[in-house]
């Protein structure tokens, strides 16, 4: 055993030396001792002047909408393997961040997360995934921090769309959340916000005295996820608003703040960035804004939309997840590289850090930042992220230029005697060139006084620590991909649903659940089950009907078949459809063949699901509270519909669009009942 800490790393360095004298490896080490090098730029991490700003963590949203539904569907053992990726801590992103969405019925963004609240007395804490994926993140890291942001909020509005007509009701709703998730999962949730990028009110503050009043002190509030102002100058005018805030939490801040929230000496977080294509840019964009958001603007966090692209890829922002999990059907996975570019920062550090004050830009571009655990270990994270190859989805980034240089570092204060750090690479290029988060050789600073020299390059990210606990994790290779079945069906015989959604199928205005018909001994026992009488409070721009689409995108030709229950007098309608163009945000305009059947005694069909356009309609013996079959047929530019087997419309025109998504749904909000769905289709 070596006598001291300075032998053992004398020791690690000459055996690496004369292992790398017999053999250079593919990637040389791009670190050459000061001594070597011709004058460079010199950059000191000092802690002798004092820290700078506690840092709260790196982490992801799930939610927002719909965005990790497929995950649940994945057999085993792949969906493991993904949330590993996800959350273990020294293996992938080993994130230290959770942001769920509080499912409110409404679509936010590419599709409806279900409320433990359809309506008054209504409470269910088992509905959706959340829950699932909360307590997946916290069996791998028991310290994985957990935050709660509603984007819609369901039945609430009384007639409104708008969640502050009762204050009370609205806090207690979102209370409720916090107090069953601790209740029933055992989840102790730490952050609660207010409602995504929309406004805030005296609400907070209600919210606050609720928290309390429920023993709920340790939950603190982040306002407003949306800008920086007006929230920033309404925490510095109201004292009273300036206590209850605990995270002022902007989205999409393009690595800057402003003055005014500097001033009111809150914690600043970046509550929700990213959005970009999970592409090597992608990553470029992910790993600069995860420097620079603290460099340029104080943020202490940063946390990505989205967690993992496991939604159908046409839907809006396909594949801007950290990884790809989008195959349930084949079990199919791409742990794309902006796990690894999260991995530089958070397998070296922890919340309750600290960033030193000494961080900045380097002179050629790029940026560095340093933080401390206060007991004597030190991470360093260097990026060279070109403008080219960094570009966010948002905002728009000005140009700036990156340049080959040589940067020199010195370590003072406690930190200038540390003897060895580890070092681990990226370099995001041409396939030949690119590596990801590949552990080199150690550099040892013995005999350096402190300093190290990094040759940096383009696109490039290192991380330097005396941390020796990183790992790159790997599983097997994952199933090959393949395209959703040709033949596909669900009859919803399930006796207890682990979770409440039918696999596969993507609300996208409504919520379908899994239900069963207590006084229905034969075939349609168990059901799916559009569940919402009426529209929800809002957040984006949800159809007048409700919809679940299924499917492949590409399907062209196809024949659906599905049974059918209207509960709703009158008014009650349902439909299949296929050839589905739009989701998510856009639902209001899909188009679509639409197959209509009412409980009046008539039926359409359509060519968009809003019934702007009408191929045909007619009358029919349909009446509500009876199970019928429909069958909807399309091949090439004709289609044709079958009520109970019995021819209803032929050959109606079809020209647009040549392909999508199959679909049920209802008219408005009306509960309905499907069973035996039954696609056969082919590719376009």
């Amino acid at each position: 055993m070596a006598g001291s800490p300075h032998q053992a790393s004398r020791q690690r360095r000459a055996k690496v030396m004369t292992a790398a004298a017999g053999s250079a490896g593919p990637v040389a080490v791009p670190l050459i001792l000061c001594a070597l090098l011709a004058p460079s730029a010199a950059y000191v991490l000092d802690d002798s002047d004092g820290l700078g700003r506690e840092f709260d963590g790196i982490g992801a949203v799930s939610g927002g909408g719909a965005t990790s539904r497929l995950l649940v569907n994945y057999p085993e053992p792949y969906r493991s393997e993904i949330l590993d990726y996800l959350f273990k801590p020294n293996f992938g992103a080993s994130l230290h961040i959770l942001k769920v969405e509080i499912g409110g019925d409404g679509q936010t963004t590419d599709g409806t997360e279900p409320s433990h609240m359809h309506y008054t007395l209504d409470e269910n804490y088992f509905r959706g995934y959340e829950w699932w994926l909360m307590e997946e993140a916290k069996k791998r890291n028991p310290n994985i921090i957990l935050i709660g942001l509603p984007w819609s909020f369901g039945w609430l509005g009384n007639g409104f769309n708008w969640p502050y007509v009762n204050l009370e009701l609205t806090a207690y709703y979102i209370v409720s959340w916090i107090l069953g998730a601790k209740r029933y999962h055992d989840l102790d949730i730490d952050y609660i916000g207010i409602w995504n990028e929309r406004s805030f009110d005296s609400y907070i503050k209600v919210l606050r005295r609720m928290l309390d009043s429920q023993g709920l002190q340790r939950v603190k509030i982040i306002a407003s996820d949306n800008l920086w102002e007006p929230i920033s100058t309404s925490v510095l005018l109201d004292s009273a608003l300036w206590k209850v805030v605990d995270v002022i939490g902007a989205h999409y801040p393009g690595t800057h703040t402003v003055q005014i929230a500097k001033l009111t000496e809150k914690k600043l977080w970046s509550s929700e960035d990213f959005s970009t294509l999970n592409s090597d840019v992608g990553a470029g964009c992910w790993g600069r804004i995860l420097n620079q958001n603290y460099i340029n603007g104080y943020m202490t966090s940063t946390i990505a939309w989205n967690l993992v692209s496991s939604y159908y890829e046409q839907l809006p922002y396909g594949r801007c997840g950290l990884m790809t999990a989008q195959e349930p059907w084949s079990g199919h996975y791409v742990v794309e590289s902006p796990i690894w570019v999260s991995a530089h920062t958070t397998q070296f550090t922890q919340p309750g850090w600290y960033y030193l004050k000494t961080v900045g830009h380097l002179e050629k571009g790029g940026s560095y930042v340093a933080l401390t655990d206060g007991l004597g270990n030190l991470t360093i994270i260097v990026e060279t992220m070109s403008h080219k190859h960094s570009t966010c989805i948002r905002p728009f980034l000005p140009y700036y230029n990156v340049s080959h240089q040589l940067a020199t570092f010195v370590l003072k204060g406690s930190f200038s005697d540390i003897p060895e750090l580890q070092v681990w690479y990226t370099k995001l290029a041409k396939p030949l060139e690119r590596r990801l988060f590949k552990q080199l050789d150690s550099l040892w600073l013995l005999d350096t006084g402190g300093r190290f020299t990094l040759d940096l390059q383009e696109d490039e990210l290192f991380t330097l620590t005396t941390l020796t606990t990183g790992r790159k994790g790997n599983h097997p290779l994952p199933p090959k991909s393949q395209s959703f079945p040709l033949t596909y069906k669900d009859d919803f015989n399930v006796d207890y649903p682990f979770f409440s959604e039918a696999p596969n199928f993507a609300d996208q205005t409504g919520v379908f659940e899994y239900y069963m018909n207590v006084e229905d001994p034969g075939e349609h026992r168990y059901t799916l089950r559009q569940v919402l009488n009426q529209r929800p409070i809002t957040w984006a721009a949800d159809s007048s009907n409700t919809i679940s689409i299924i499917g492949d995108y590409q399907w062209s030709d196809m024949k659906i078949q599905c049974d059918v229950y209207i509960e709703t007098l009158d008014r009650g309608g349902v439909f299949i459809a296929g050839r589905i163009n739009k989701g998510g945000i856009l639902i209001r305009s899909a188009r679509g063949v639409f197959f209509w059947i009412f409980s009046n005694g008539s039926y359409r069909v359509t060519g968009d699901l809003a019934g702007w356009i009408t191929y045909t309609a007619g009358s029919v013996e349909v009446t509500a509270k009876m199970w019928y079959t429909l069958t909807l047929k399309i091949k090439g530019s004709f289609s044709s519909g079958m009520l109970n087997g019995k021819p209803l419309w032929t050959n109606i025109r079809v020209n647009y669009p040549k392909n999508g998504w199959a679909a049920i749904g209802t008219h408005s909000f009306g509960f309905a009942q499907f069973d035996n769905f039954h696609v056969e289709a082919t590719s376009s």
